[in-house]
């Protein structure tokens, strides 16, 4: 498993300056915030596109996803990170996010990441059924899902508390009629944790679906605010172990986007303890290996 840092801490800072930093604190992967002040696509020139390129060069990281979920440039003022949702009402509106998806897997196709993530359908309007939203949601995905057979780039989504896929099993119902090998799970153990899901107990059943790993710790109230890992409640070792189980070597993905004021340290402090419950799991493989019974 391989250990990387969202850029969506480091909003106060350009993505070159940011690549620099992340690489700096020893992790080998970043996730790419498709966003402001980052690199929003419908905005991103051709040589802003090969200034990242070349960031990522010099500083020897790769891609670890493209964050597609959040919109902070459309300023939405109810919550700029949901809206424009897949499910707005206003059919329009909606086609933002539908659009900014598309140009999020051109993106990674032209980057060379190796996905995408989105958002899990946004919150319901007053008196909108999951059933009816979930409709208007495959409505809108299905046009993306083409863009992401034809560049083979897959698209992730990601549960999230308050949304309309909270929960895992939403997540299943909801790809049950999809019928692309393009679409899959980013795995959010935090997001997990706040509805009550556990990613320990939940990792063996979606690991045919996972494509990538989101950590952050949640407090023991599991209020929806991400801290770094160890300050929370989440058992990180039993999630490893079970991550382990599944033969996942994929990226694991430090999400930790309120650290605005100090994203440098949030993003040390992350890595020590992931380093060490890293090496603390391979030690422990490592004795099972050669231990006989």
């Amino acid at each position: 498993m391989k250990l990387a840092f969202s850029s969506n801490a480091y909003l106060r800072y350009s993505i070159e300056e940011t690549i620099a930093r992340i690489a700096g604190l020893g992790y080998t992967g970043i996730e790419l915030l498709a966003d402001a002040p980052h690199a929003w696509p419908a905005g991103l020139l051709p040589k802003q596109k090969e200034a990242i390129r070349k960031a990522l060069d010099q500083h020897k990281l790769s891609i670890s996803n493209i964050n597609a979920f959040m919109m902070n440039a459309v300023a939405d003022p109810r919550q700029p990170y949901w809206h424009p949702s897949w499910i707005e009402p206003d059919p329009h509106y909606r086609a933002i996010r539908r659009e900014h998806t598309k140009r999020a897997v051109q993106l990674a196709h032209e980057l060379g990441a190796p996905h995408i993530t989105t958002e899990p359908g946004g919150p319901l309007a007053p008196g909108q059924s999951w059933a009816s939203a979930a409709a208007v949601f495959y409505d809108e995905l299905m046009p993306c899902i083409e863009v992401a057979e034809k560049l083979d780039v897959p698209i992730l989504i990601e549960p999230e508390p308050d949304l309309l896929i909270e929960k895992f099993d939403q997540y299943l119902e909801f790809v049950s009629r999809i019928d692309s090998p393009l679409v899959g799970l980013n795995f959010d153990v935090g997001h997990a944790y706040c509805v009550g899901e556990d990613p320990q107990h939940w990792i063996a059943k979606m690991a045919p679906h996972t494509r990538h790993y989101h950590f952050e710790d949640i407090a023991a109230t599991r209020v929806h605010q991400h801290l770094v890992p160890g300050r929370g409640a989440i058992d990180f070792a039993a999630t490893l172990a079970e991550i382990g189980k599944t033969g996942y070597d994929g990226w694991l993905t430090v999400e930790l986007y309120p650290y605005l004021n100090d994203p440098d340290a949030a993003a040390k402090e992350a890595k020590t303890y992931c380093d060490k419950a890293l090496a603390t799991k391979r030690g422990q493989d490592s004795f099972f290996a050669h231990k006989e019974f």
